[in-house]
């Protein structure tokens, strides 16, 4: 065997989850300033869908084939020049950043030194898998909405990835935490810590209380949740309408500017600190990994359908190595 090529879930055109198949691609190297990670798990990611599906085909074009996998965990197995605070055999995760396209869903992946940072000892690393995009919880809780305790917070989307650790953090941070989910997911998310459970199916948003946050992982209905906001409340969406962008994304840029209880919006990037702070989160106690189901590589596909038909409760994790 060629141990130049390495095993990478792709796909040659647009579609659903059956174009993607399991596929040799060249192993990468790592340049200067890289780390070559041997990759033990990864997750199923709702943008990845869209843009398998071509919903996004203007940005990810029409170049074939395409990757899958955005996240990551796994062993380093080489450094690039000038890579010090890594060696060969430590036990990391990562996210590939914005201009790096997908391609986690691979055995070998190549990642900037700065963009990811060690997994917690004890933490097994398939399970470790469900957690590289709780970073973007963290960002949005924190950072972004600036939550402080006694606060109420809604999460929309709450049995998610992102909205799994939301739900966790937000009652770590001490507020109040309402959670949106289907029906069947109800107990799971009071599982987490959720003080309020409500079934998006029934409750519409002129239904709900008031709230000081609200955490948008849909991004559909952006200006009836908008309304729920309580006078200075904030509201962060991690999505848009993928079936009215244009519409969607004109009201994102709108109202991040003016109007009652802005709403910001943005993509996570994380990079070193923010795992340092995922890492802290989970040593503290504060936030677990939520593995709804694993899947062997071969049946990635599987795990894109599984995410396609929803009720998901934490994250499907596809284990590679």
């Amino acid at each position: 065997m060629n141990d130049r090529m390495m095993k990478a879930v792709l796909y040659d055109r647009y579609g659903g989850p059956d174009v993607l198949y399991l596929g040799r691609v060249p192993r990468p190297e790592p340049a200067a300033g890289e780390v070559l990670v041997k990759v033990h798990a990864f997750s199923v990611n709702g943008g990845e869908l869209a843009a398998r599906a071509g919903r996004v085909r203007l940005v990810t074009g029409r170049k074939f084939p395409q990757r899958v996998g955005l996240d990551f965990t796994g062993e380093v197995a080489a450094s690039g020049a000038g890579v010090t605070r890594l060696a060969d055999g430590d036990r990391v995760w990562g996210v590939l950043g914005r201009t790096s396209g997908f391609g986690s869903a691979a055995e070998y992946v190549t990642v900037p030194a700065e963009r990811i940072g060690r997994v917690p000892d004890g933490l097994d690393l398939v399970d470790a898998a469900a957690l590289p995009v709780a970073t973007t919880a963290v960002t949005a809780l924190r950072d972004k909405a600036g939550l402080r305790p006694g606060e109420r917070l809604l999460v929309r989307g709450a049995a998610g990835g992102v909205g799994n650790a939301a739900v966790q953090l937000g009652r770590a941070y001490g507020a109040e935490v309402t959670a949106l989910a289907r029906a069947a997911n109800l107990d799971f998310v009071r599982g987490l810590g959720a003080h309020q459970a409500v079934d998006h199916r029934i409750a519409r948003p002129g239904e709900l209380d008031r709230f000081d946050v609200v955490l948008d992982t849909a991004g559909t209905e952006l200006r009836a949740y908008r309304g729920l906001l309580n006078p200075g409340g904030r509201m962060v969406t991690i999505a848009f309408d993928l079936k009215r962008p244009a519409a969607s994304l004109g009201y994102l840029a709108a109202s991040t500017v003016h109007g009652h209880g802005r709403v910001r919006f943005f993509s996570g990037d994380p990079k070193r600190a923010h795992f340092d702070d995922l890492a802290r989160h989970v040593v503290e106690g504060k936030l677990s990994p939520a593995v709804d189901t694993v899947f062997p590589l071969e049946e990635t596909a599987a795990a894109h359908r599984a995410l396609e038909a929803g009720g998901v409760q934490g994250k499907y994790v596809v284990r590679v190595a």
